[in-house]
């Protein structure tokens, strides 16, 4: 059963004591949200950090350009201090330590787990420097504090979060039979009122029911009008940084229909909406199955997925009782299936089994001590970009669909390479002594494995202990769990 620990978590450290019972260690787990490992001084919330996307943002965009209008490299040299006076290199390094505090040094590893789950299906893709300053925190105010609600919370919060507003475009999105749409300003300008549809495709395509659930085009468009008006609050010297509301004068007036469903014109209507997506038959189906193929298999067959759509529908979608119900499939198929790691759960998995948790991720008081307008070095830079490296960095996915959770999108001979390359860094995260320790692999592996003398025999083939890091991590039955 320890492979269980490997696929709900990241594994045992080598003198950690393997829990009596595996099924309720990990489902005690995502009962309530604890307050995070993480102790550092810079946890501030999306609205705080938004100030800093906004400073970088009107600076670049008015003064910047104004003053540097026929002087492109003077326009960046003070480009790049902007960047880091407003902490751009820094933020992101800083939110890796608050998320991966959370996997390897937390209690909760199997919250953590899922808390990176629910981020890449609630995905800010890599845009408008949103990366950079505001995807961490949206991460945190929006996904994790909504993981002991049930997700029309969540999808709610999300949908309507100023990041997700900005990342799909929903600010751009105006009624063009508003009152909004017949403004002198707009003939004048050329700027006539259009709908933005990106939002609503999204909400239905990825965050709820699915293609399968066999919306139209004109399901689209009419849920776009529905999410007409609600943008952040526009100001010149805010540039899209003030809070989202909803904004009558570019809403779309009329009723409006979805998946057969009429709705009134108004604020209420988004939120009427998103109740019915989320309890669509598709929506329970579409996300039932994605946990199982996060946890278990890529392929999930439909007795996995049964257990888990029948909690949705017997708690109204109370998140914790949905992860109960995943859990306990994947404790059950713990040993018929094993599920290919994506990278940043694999690094995770490669840190917390060595037992190398006192230097990743970068201490407290490393990351604190940093003046905003330093441009993070060492190990507050590389973790980040390692992560780029091994095409899995969580504030940096390049569409809105989030990262892969199949095998064969991890399976180049490159990004294996990678892995290769990365085992052999996770060995340098041991302290001096453990380097030296002959026995420090064969406590890995009799703490993680049920099987152990078989692995064992596999790595007392390597020379040196570095050379056994790197065998072990890469072995089939760590690559998978």
């Amino acid at each position: 059963m320890k492979n269980f620990f490997r696929k709900v978590a990241f594994g045992l450290k080598p003198d950690e004591k393997a829990p009596s019972d595996p099924l309720v260690w990990a489902q005690k787990q995502v009962e309530s949200i604890p307050e995070f490992n993480w102790k550092g001084k810079h946890i501030y919330s999306e609205k705080e950090m938004r100030k800093y996307w906004i400073t970088q943002r009107v600076e670049e965009n008015t003064t910047l350009r104004k003053k540097y209008k026929n002087d492109p490299e003077g326009f960046r040299r003070a480009e790049r201090k902007l960047e880091a006076d407003t902490g751009k290199k820094l933020w992101p390094a800083n939110e890796l330590c608050i998320r991966h505090a959370e996997g390897i040094r937390s209690d909760h590893p199997v919250l953590a787990k899922l808390w990176y789950f629910w981020g890449n299906h609630f995905t800010i893709s890599d845009t408008q420097t949103l990366g950079s300053y505001s995807t961490g925190a949206y991460q945190r105010d929006f996904i994790r504090a909504n993981m002991d609600k049930n997700f029309e919370t969540m999808a709610t919060e999300a949908t309507l979060a100023w990041p997700m507003i900005m990342h799909l475009d929903n600010k751009e999105n105006v009624g063009p039979k508003s009152e909004s749409a017949k403004q002198e300003w707009r003939r004048r300008e050329k700027r006539p009122a259009t709908l933005n549809e990106n939002h609503a495709r999204e909400l239905m395509e990825l965050h709820t029911i699915s293609p399968k659930a066999g919306y139209t085009q004109e399901d689209v468009i009419e849920l776009a009008k529905i999410m007409t008006g609600w943008r952040p609050k526009w100001s010149k010297s805010k540039d899209n940084g003030s809070d989202v509301r909803f904004d009558r004068e570019r809403h779309e007036p009329g009723k409006k229909q979805v998946l057969g469903k009429i709705y009134k014109s108004g604020k209420k209507g988004i939120g009427l909406a998103i109740k019915d997506l989320v309890n669509h038959p598709s929506c329970r189906e579409f996300i039932s199955t994605k946990l199982c193929r996060y946890l278990i298999t890529d392929e999930p067959t439909p007795e996995m997925i049964a257990p888990v759509i029948k909690a949705w529908e017997r708690s109204d979608g109370f998140l914790p009782e949905v992860h109960k119900a995943a859990i306990k499939v994947a404790f059950e198929y713990n040993e018929k299936y094993r599920k290919f790691q994506n990278p940043e759960n694999w690094w995770l998995t490669t840190i917390n089994m060595s037992g190398s948790t006192y230097s990743y991720p970068t201490k407290e008081k490393e990351i604190d001590s940093l003046p905003l307008g330093i441009k993070p070095f060492g190990q507050i830079s590389w973790q980040g970009w390692f992560l780029e490296d091994l095409g899995c960095h969580p504030y940096r996915q390049k569409q809105p669909n989030g990262f892969s959770d199949l095998e064969k999108d991890w399976l180049s001979t490159e990004l294996i390479i990678r892995r290769i390359m990365f085992a052999k860094t996770a060995f340098h995260k041991f302290n001096t002594q453990d380097m030296l320790d002959d026995n420090i692999h064969e406590k890995i592996i009799r703490n993680n494995f049920d099987n152990p003398d078989k692995i064992l025999k596999i790595v007392s083939k390597a020379k040196t202990n570095e050379e056994k890091h790197i065998l072990l991590f890469n072995l089939p039955e760590v690559l998978k769990a």
